[in-house]
Formats: C-alpha cells, structure tokens, sequence
C-alpha cells in the first residue's frame, strides 16, 4: 500500500509538469526578437530551408554530448566505492 501512496505525488508531479507544457504559449520557447523573425519571414524558400536546416545541423553536438555525459553516467554509476 506504500508503494502506491509514494507513486501518486510522482503522478502528480508528472502530469502538472505536462500541463504546464502544453498550456504554456509557443511564443514563450523563442526568443520572439522582431527584427529577426521580420528577416527570415521576408527570405526565400532556399533560406528558410537553409536556416531550418542550420538550426538542426547546430542541435546535434549538444544532443551527443549529453547523450554521451548520461551514458558515462549510467555506466560507472555503481564504481564509486570499488577501492574500498
């Protein structure tokens, strides 16, 4: 019975943190400068590709990084106390 009453706050907190996801606007995960949105909206197809293209070419190295950081981590996680 313990077991469930400790898993409902975890629920909980899971679902508010999606709530607060989903109902949080768009504009809030963009930077929203005017003068930037003004120039990529008046480009061409070719550089609204090209910049869309950019912008995923520049999310990789932080992704393997991380990727890489929570790997080494999960992977010596019980080598702390080994010398002792």
């Amino acid at each position: 019975m313990s077991g469930k009453k400790r898993a409902i706050p975890g629920i909980l907190r899971r679902a508010a943190a999606a709530l607060t996801v989903i109902a949080s606007p768009a504009t809030l995960y963009a930077q929203s400068c005017a003068m930037c949105y003004q120039s990529a909206a008046a480009s061409g197809q070719r550089s609204i590709h090209a910049l869309k293209v950019g912008i995923l070419i520049l999310m990789f190295p932080p992704l393997l990084i991380t990727a890489g950081v929570v790997y080494l981590a999960y992977s010596k996680r019980d080598h702390f106390h080994q010398n002792s």
